[in-house]
């Protein structure tokens, strides 16, 4: 009777674990089958052509299809850091556009600082360029940036674009062609001025580049889509969603301020407010060096986001 207990038990074991075993197998094959994450991923629309700088560009050719196709699914998955970039132009485009125009430069080339900074002027790349403009120390100071040991306008909106457009004018007095331009930006006039003599082409996009340089025209043309159609491309969009420009007053500056944080507080803000919306103070002080300098100052009142924001620079941002 004992023997015949064990052997029953020992049947239902056997059977229990075999259950388990089955039920792993049909979990594991679930898990294979079934997407894990509620989404699609796609690949995007790719255009046949697009304007850039008043310029038709072909994309049909087999190089430049899979330039645009790259960058825009960078872009388009990396959600972040794209939507991120549509509410810093809120704030910022209202300031590079008017500048752009003022100088000649087509309004595409706002795209251009997207790609270099993601509209943060206090960046600085492992290169050592800085700005939202990323320039190099020397390439600054020859487009009148000053630079010091407590001021470094790389990081100064409106003088930093100013900057910018005198590059872009001088390439562009060059290659007679923005194309040829952007390149230019990224690798210097030299090397494209160089390579297209070297590879007997006449076209920047055209040539046989290091990867980033490669890379560079198809980002800007990239984001440009993004920018002119985000609905399209996945991102939605409200007022609320977008930075608010905060408005501020100027103060003239032209003796040396030997602790910023004090005067801060004397025009009613933080250190931390005073910094933000003067990137380009490096130190605690400001030697102004027989210069005038202006600060700005955001007005208390606009700092606060109590109601949601309602200042829109380009409506066809919005899913409306």
């Amino acid at each position: 009777m004992k023997a015949k207990l064990m052997s029953v038990l020992a049947v239902c074991l056997l059977f229990f674990f075999a259950c388990i075993s089955v039920c792993s197998d049909d979990s594991a094959l679930i898990k294979r089958v079934k997407p894990v994450v509620p989404s699609m991923i796609m690949t995007p629309e790719i255009p046949d052509q697009i304007h850039f700088c008043g310029q038709l560009i072909d994309l049909t050719r087999y190089n430049m299809h899979e330039g645009i196709d790259r960058e825009l699914s960078s872009f388009c998955y990396l959600h972040a850091s794209t939507m991120l970039n549509f509410k810093r132009a809120n704030r910022y485009f209202p300031i590079i556009e008017p500048i752009l125009k003022e100088y000649g430069v087509p309004d595409d080339f706002k795209y251009l600082a997207v790609i270099e900074s993601n509209l943060d002027p206090r960046i600085k790349s492992p290169a050592r360029a800085v700005g939202m403009w990323q320039f190099m120390e020397g390439t600054a100071k020859d487009y009148g940036l000053t630079i010091t040991p407590t001021v470094d306008e790389r990081s100064h909106v409106q003088k930093s674009t100013i900057a910018a457009c005198k590059y872009l004018k001088d390439a562009y007095a060059k290659y007679g062609d923005w194309v040829a331009v952007a390149s230019s930006y990224n690798a210097g006039m030299g090397r494209i001025s160089g390579e297209l003599s070297k590879q007997d082409v006449e076209s920047s996009l055209d040539l046989w580049l290091v990867e980033e340089t490669t890379r560079y025209v198809y980002r800007i043309l990239a984001i440009k889509l993004i920018f002119e159609n985000p609905y399209k491309y996945g991102f939605v969009l409200r007022e609320r969603d977008l930075y608010k420009p905060i408005e501020c007053k100027s103060v003239e500056v032209s003796s040396d301020i030997p602790d910023l944080a004090s005067f801060a507080k004397a025009q009613g803000v933080t250190y931390a407010d005073l910094k933000r919306f003067n990137p380009w103070l490096r130190d605690r002080k400001l030697i102004t060096a027989g210069k005038t300098y202006e600060l700005l100052i955001p007005q208390v009142s606009d700092m606060y986001y109590k109601t949601p924001n309602e200042k829109v620079y380009n409506r066809n941002w919005l899913a409306e």
